[in-house]
């Protein structure tokens, strides 16, 4: 501040009298930037520098990365990621092999805030073909469940809208990887899995669902289900979603087993059921039905219809797993033999 002012001082015109004849100093940068505040771009350049030394503590580094997260918050300056060059060194985080748990938490919801809706971030972050390193995060075996929890979140914003990397999924093993994830022992990622499904089944406009006519119904119980050419419906049942795993199971499969009989999870495998996990699957079934027009095999509308034929609701009462009525009606119907 004193610098500041002695700057002032010694450049102010005087009141009365001819203008000075000493020639102008020049304000310290350091100054400038107290006054006016470091561009977005030098302060994520900064704090990138920070996050991926080794040779800073570790609170620092979580400190510069969470200041990062923070600034990429703003779409411009996510974009900013790619003219800078930040993409790779971020990227590099995740692939490092003594990177602690927590940073790569940290770095993954950097990722994830930085793809929000986001069309040219997730190009850019395509490019460095990432898919292989986010699926590797959802492993339990090397990873907490908190890190599991912001690997979906940035694999999510990866993957919204996102035909491309959509159709990376089946050639690295992810639809497979999210199929696990229904079994985690931590049921916020089992949540956010089927909230994930759900928002790919979704069709992107209003027409889109209609945009080729339906498929011959199946005759027998090894024939697809017909599906229309929208979103990405046909990641639930298409055989190419099987990833070529002999006797696997569809992701349509896998859903209809978490919700009729689903993996106990928790610390000791203590809880057996979980309602927003039962009430993410059943509005996947219903927007897998409706929305896309897909219609269930024979053998998943019998093990549906004895599931939901066994929940009863009293007259007045909302129906059950937060479908309307008009909605568990539809469901209903799908799943009728």
């Amino acid at each position: 501040m004193q610098s500041l002012l002695r700057w002032s001082v010694e450049n102010s015109t005087p009141s009365t009298g001819s203008p000075p004849t000493t020639t102008t100093n020049k304000l310290d940068p350091g100054i400038i930037d107290h006054i006016l505040g470091k561009p977005d771009a030098q302060l994520m350049r900064e704090a990138l520098i920070i996050g991926v030394d080794e040779r800073q503590t570790e609170d620092d580094r979580l400190q510069a990365l969470d200041d990062l997260e923070m600034l990429v918050q703003n779409i411009d300056n996510a974009n900013d990621l790619e003219k800078l060059g930040l993409w790779q060194p971020l990227h590099n985080l995740l692939l490092a092999s003594d990177t602690t748990d927590t940073l790569k938490m940290q770095t993954l919801w950097i990722i994830g805030t930085a793809l929000q809706n986001n069309p040219a971030a997730q190009l850019a972050y395509l490019d460095l073909d990432p898919l292989p390193t986010l699926l590797k995060s959802l492993s339990p075996t090397s990873n907490s469940a908190e890190t599991r929890s912001r690997a979906l979140y940035a694999l999510s914003g990866l993957l919204k809208l996102n035909a491309a990397a959509v159709q990376q999924m089946g050639v690295v093993g992810g639809w497979s990887a999210l199929r696990m994830c229904l079994e985690d022992s931590e049921i916020r990622v089992r949540r956010k899995t089927t909230f994930l499904l759900n928002t790919l089944l979704l069709p992107t406009s209003p027409s889109q669902a209609n945009l080729q006519p339906n498929i011959s119904l199946p005759t027998s119980e090894t024939a697809p289900p017909p599906i229309h050419a929208n979103s990405h419906a046909s990641m639930l049942s298409d055989p190419s979603s099987k990833e070529g795993e002999e006797g696997s199971l569809s992701l349509l499969d896998a859903l209809i087993s978490a919700l009729i009989e689903p993996v106990p999870f928790g610390v000791d495998g203590e809880v057996e059921k979980d309602e927003e996990f039962q009430e993410n699957i059943v509005r996947i079934l219903y927007t897998f039905a409706t929305s896309c027009n897909g219609a269930f095999s024979d053998v998943q509308k019998r093990s549906l219809s004895g599931f939901l034929g066994g929940i009863t609701t009293t007259q007045g009462e909302e129906p059950s797993f937060g479908l309307t009525s008009g909605e568990w009606d539809e469901l209903s119907g799908a799943v009728r033999l």
